[in-house]
Order: structure tokens, then sequence, then C-alpha cells
């Protein structure tokens, strides 16, 4: 009879699932033995590197991942990664090793006493098979539940379960399948098909959910064909609409006062594959201007159900696409102008480069298709001034706002779309998180490019200190690091440069695998 092991292996490799992002430990060694040649084990040196790799590889296929980790204490040390992924709705298969069942009561060492609780509220559904028998299951479920969901999901299984040898029974599992449709019926494509038809000065908003799920193209053509103006979401972790398009107005501030005036004049926001919405800094207002209605269009239940304020449909946002698309008129002017505008000269700075020449010198050298992991915080403004993102998948940033994504997530990135360059731009605070992602790109020779931002600072929190009152805070100064030695001893080859033509020059230079850049910059704020 086939084991519990040869049953699972046999699962995850009829659901594509053969990737596996993993630091393990003891309890894990059961699983990973005997592992068909069809799998590829891609070992983090760090949990929280390990998830932010399997959050940039989901991401960049779209698909479920597998990912292994210790018991408590592993899993623990990836939770910080996991918030990540929890917010850009990553769809991360997280298993980790349990003791032996006749051990867990006892508390032996490695033990984790109550599994199913640990990474809840993050996770969303987390189990432990009751028995042997139910390790396929429980996986499949695992598997079904992250892709159903869009989020992670969390199994435990005891060590002694893999041998366990399983009557037929446990082998139907292998022939399941789960699929989702969530279609919007006529009269509720009818009713917002009508609003922003009537609206008098519509805008809308659009979130990184229509990147990932493949909408950016559709988006576009919506509002070329409204000629309707386009704000993106707060916070984005994707990049849903072209940022030097015309229509473009910017990423909306975090903050509700900030919003509600931001979208001052139009008498319908019509939200597409977002939150509504999600805040940072507290600035309190009314939600919305005086008179102006919000449809939110999202397959996110959870997004829909706590929102504030405004009408929800939840519904996969395609076909509402294609319907205001189809069923609408182009409105007058909507081909008049140029179709993106002229990029700015960019800031300069005394001493350091400024964010903006290093952002200019990447629009310029790198190919159109590139995909960009950012981590700085605090070149937010520069980012956005100086960037020229005209495709889809060109954008990523840490969903949570947790330190440590960009590294591993543009090592995941890679791996996962092996067609596409990327370069991952990380300032000098943010990459001590997930610094050992290093060793693992040296390793698997994944060509990424990492452009650290040097300031000696951590920019964001200086900024967060004038806003809040609190300039005076120790803990926002960084000095002494030097990212070239660093990279080298981790196996990567490195440089330090200084002025813009350097940067340009070593930006052109082509490598077959891993190299870091570090330059040197001025200190910024996000605004």
């Amino acid at each position: 009879m086939p084991t519990a092991r040869r049953i699972a292996h046999e699962f995850l490799e009829r659901q594509g699932l053969t990737t596996i992002f993993g630091n393990p430990g003891s309890n894990e060694l059961p699983f990973l033995a005997e592992l068909p040649g069809s799998f590829r084990y891609v070992l983090g040196l760090h949990e929280g590197v390990v998830v932010g790799m399997a959050d940039g590889y989901a991401q960049a296929t779209g698909r479920p991942v597998l990912v292994n980790l210790h018991a408590a204490a592993g899993s623990g040390n990836a939770m910080g990664a996991l918030t990540n992924a929890v917010s850009s709705r990553s769809p991360l298969v997280l298993t980790a090793g349990q003791q032996v069942r006749s051990a867990i009561g006892l508390e032996a060492m490695l033990a984790n006493v109550d599994a199913t609780t640990l990474m809840r509220p993050l996770v969303g559904w987390s189990g432990e098979p009751s028995c042997a028998a139910d390790v396929p299951r429980s996986l499949a479920q695992a598997v079904f539940e992250a892709g159903l969901q869009r989020r992670p999901t969390y199994l435990s299984v005891p060590y002694d379960d893999w041998s366990a040898e399983l009557d037929a029974n446990a082998a139907v599992t292998l022939d399941r399948s789960v699929q989702r449709g969530l279609v919007p019926d006529e009269q509720q494509l009818a009713a917002v098909t009508d609003a922003l038809g009537t609206a008098r000065n519509p805008v809308l908003v659009l979130g990184a959910d229509l990147d990932t799920a493949g909408l950016f193209d559709r988006a576009v053509a919506l509002a070329e064909h409204l000629d309707l103006p386009v704000w993106v979401a707060p916070s984005p972790h994707r990049l849903p609409f072209p940022n030097r398009h015309r229509l473009f107005r910017g990423v909306l501030p975090a903050g509700i006062e900030p919003v509600s005036s931001a979208l001052t004049g139009h008498d319908l926001v019509l939200v597409l594959g977002a939150p509504v919405f999600r805040y940072h800094q507290h600035v309190p207002g009314p939600y919305l201007p005086a008179g102006t209605r919000l449809i939110q269009v999202t397959d996110d239940a959870g997004a829909a159900a706590r929102a504030p304020m405004g009408e929800a449909l939840v519904a996969d946002p395609a076909p509402v696409l294609e319907a205001l698309r189809t069923r609408l008129p182009a409105r007058p002017g909507a081909a008049d102008g140029p179709r993106f505008l002229a990029n700015p000269e960019p800031a300069t700075a005394d001493g350091a480069l400024h964010p903006e020449q290093v952002f200019a010198a990447l629009r310029e050298t790198q190919a159109a298709d590139t995909c960009y992991v950012v981590e700085s915080t605090s070149t937010n403004a520069a980012w956005w001034r100086q960037m020229d993102l005209r495709r889809a998948g060109s954008y990523f940033f840490p969903a949570a706002g947790g330190l440590g994504f960009g590294m591993p997530a543009a090592v995941g990135m890679a791996m996962g779309l092996p067609d596409r360059p990327v370069v991952a731009v990380i300032g000098d605070g943010s990459a001590n998180y997930g610094i050992t992602a290093l060793w693992t790109a040296a390793q698997y020779r994944v060509p990424v490019t990492f452009v650290i931002l040097r300031n000696g600072t951590y920019g964001a929190l200086r900024w967060f200190g004038q806003v809040l009152g609190t300039p005076d805070v120790p803990g926002t100064e960084i000095p002494g690091l030097d990212f070239v030695p660093i990279a080298e001893g981790y196996g990567v080859p490195a440089t330090t440069v200084t002025g813009a033509e350097d940067l340009r020059a070593q930006l052109k230079t082509a490598s077959a695998g891993p190299r870091l850049i570090q330059v040197d910059t001025a200190a910024t704020s996000p605004e």
C-alpha cells in the first residue's frame, strides 16, 4: 500500500506544486525524503526569506506555491513575511513538521502544542490531520483553500504520519479539482453600467488585484474608451495602470481626509480590484466628498464586507471591465493628445545622487518589460515622478509594509518569470531584513540586479517623526553599512557607484547571475 508521503508527493505533482521554498528542521525531513526528481527545492537561510521568495514566485506565476517550514520556532520566524503575503493575497501553502503524535501532549522538544492556532488570524485556513489517513485530504484542503481564498494556508503534519501506509480511500484525493467562479448576473452588470454611463464626472480608482488577475491591459482599454481619469488605490503593492499615461492622476494618499480631497468634484468613484481604502497615516475627515457615490467591484468578500462606505459588488472584475467597455459609447476626446507624458528631468542633490537620478538611470537603461521589486519607502515620491511603467507585472511592493520582502521576493520573482529581467530597488535599512536572499540568488544563479540605496537612515521613520510630531526619537540612523563585502561574502558580485554616469554604465553591463550595485543617495521623504 502507498504511504502518505507518496500520495502527497503525487498530489502536489498533479497540482503543479513542484517548486518548494523551504528551510527544514528535523521534523520536516520525513516529508522531504524520496522527493521525486520533478521537484525543485529552493533553500533559504531564514524562514522570513523563504516566505518572501515564495510570495514573489506566487505573484509572478499566479499559482499556489508550497512552503516548507519548521514547527513552532521556524513558523514563528516566517510570520513577519507572511503579513505581506496575506495583504498581497498570495496563495501560499505553508506546511510545517510536527513532533510524533505520542510526543505532542508531552510537550517534547520541537512539539507545536497548539499548531492550528499559531498562524491565525493571518492565514485563511489552518489545520492538522486528525490521523495519518487524513494527511492527503488535509493537504488537498490546504492547497484548494489557498487558491479559492487567494490567501496563505497552514498545515502541520506529525512526522510519523508520512511513513504510514494508507488504503485506497486516501488515493481518491489525487483526482480532485476545485474551481471558483464569481460571474456577475445581468442585473448587476446593468446597474454598474448605468451608474457609470449616467455619471456627470466619474473617476476610476484601480487596485493591485487587477494586475494580479492579468487585467492591466483591459483596465487601460476601459479608461481610454471612456476618457476617464485614473487614480491608483492607496498603498499599492502592484501597479494596475501605466504611471506616465495621460489619464493617470497618481497614487491616492493613504489618509482619510486626503483621499476625500483628491476625489472632490467627482460624483461617482468606481473602485475596481481594491479595498476601500487601505489607509496608513491617520488623517481624519469625511470618507467621501458630499454628494459623491462610490461603487466597489472586488472578488475579495472580506474587503467588501469591511469597507466603511459605498456600495460593493463581490464579483470577478474581468466581466465588469468588459461590460463597461462594450456597453458604453466612447466619450468625445478619448483620442486627443499624446498617450504618454514626457519624463521630467531628475532632481539633483549635493554630495550624493538624488534618488530621482537613480530612477532616471533605471528608466533609461533597463528593458521596457523589467519587473521592479521596490522596498525603499522614503523614495516613493521620487519613484513615481521618474519611472515609466507601461506593462503588466512591472511593479511589486511589500503589501503589508513589512520590511524584508524586497530582496527575497525579487529572487522568487526571477525564478517565476525567467523570461523577464528583474531589478530589486532596496533601501539600506530594508536590505538588512532579507539579506540572506543573496545566498540563494548566488547558489541558484538567479539573474537579479539588486540596487541598494544607501543614505544611512531609516528615511520613512524620520519623515513619520515629523508627521507625528516626534522628531527626536532614537533609532533612525544606521551609519557604517557597506553591502559590497556583505554581498561578496554571500557569493554575489558587487560594486559601489558614486556618479550618474558610472551608475548607467554598471546598469548597462549584462550579468548572467545576480549582482549588487550600491549607490549613495541623498535622504528624501515619501511625499
